[in-house]
């Protein structure tokens, strides 16, 4: 792992680092929050998934998360989207390629070679960490932002024991029922729709997967809801499976950083508590 830069910021350090990775077989950058501690101490980390297009810094330098992060004691990681690279397959659209890995090992010509992010997530990047920060990997929680909260989703629910709670803005809920969905999925994993549904919130509540609660804001003013989110699906087979689900809807707030960072706060200190 090679630091490429760090920075005090609310008794903490806000640290960039970059790694070789056997997944991707690429080099990834991530970002990683650390309050400062008692010598030894073990630390409870949240993951952060980001969005289409974004890297790991749209969070970082927007998400406003570090004063709560300090004052609850959290670790935050907040790993890329996606391989990069010259070498790496990517489309002239915003929504597929490279800053669009939607979470997903691909099977698919050209994506399969690097676009590995769902074993990124779920098992390398983790290792790491756990090896390079002080972190409690007994107490570690989850969210995202967009294509990053249907990451969020995904993975708590294919790992309930590993993480303590799940949480999302704007989550793509059904990637099986909306065209950024049936997009990303058809190309990275082909046309059959059953290999998809692990890669869908909705499906794997409806195929058994559960968590204890879930946190969802949503603004009313995102332009992206009606076609691409749609979180009354979510709601619907959560209401279905019985699992809690708290959907606020924020009343005039859009998909942008200007919506996360006003309840970036609310969604730390939900995730502490269950820490």
């Amino acid at each position: 792992m090679e630091t490429v830069s760090t920075n005090r910021s609310f008794a903490g350090t806000q640290g960039v680092y970059s790694h070789a990775s056997a997944e991707t077989g690429t080099e990834m950058t991530f970002a990683v929050y650390v309050p400062d501690h008692e010598e030894g101490a073990k630390l409870p980390v949240v993951w952060y998934l980001s969005g289409l297009t974004c890297t790991h810094a749209n969070v970082m330098e927007k998400g406003e998360y570090r004063r709560a992060a300090s004052e609850l004691g959290l670790i935050i990681v907040a790993p890329d989207t996606s391989p990069r690279g010259e070498e790496v397959a990517d489309d002239e659209a915003y929504d597929m390629g490279q800053g669009a890995g939607f979470y997903v090992d691909a099977t698919e010509e050209p994506w399969a070679k690097h676009f590995r992010m769902r074993s990124y997530i779920e098992k390398e990047l983790p290792a790491l960490i756990a090896r390079e920060f002080p972190v409690d990997m007994e107490r570690q929680a989850i969210f995202g932002h967009s294509m990053g909260g249907h990451g969020a989703l995904t993975i708590a629910l294919r790992n309930p024991d590993r993480f303590k709670s799940v949480s999302a803005f704007s989550p793509i809920v059904s990637p099986l029922n909306c065209p950024w969905g049936e997009k990303a999925l058809g190309g990275y994993l082909g046309s059959d729709q059953q290999a998809w549904r692990e890669y869908d919130a909705c499906a794997l509540i409806e195929d058994g997967a559960r968590v204890a609660d879930i946190l969802v804001d949503q603004g009313t003013a995102d332009n992206f809801l009606e076609e691409q989110l749609k979180p009354q699906l979510l709601a619907e087979a959560c209401d279905k499976a019985g699992i809690k689900l708290s959907l606020n809807m924020r009343e005039g707030y859009d998909h942008s950083y200007y919506f996360i960072s006003t309840y970036m706060e609310d969604h730390l200190r939900w995730h502490a508590e269950r820490l």
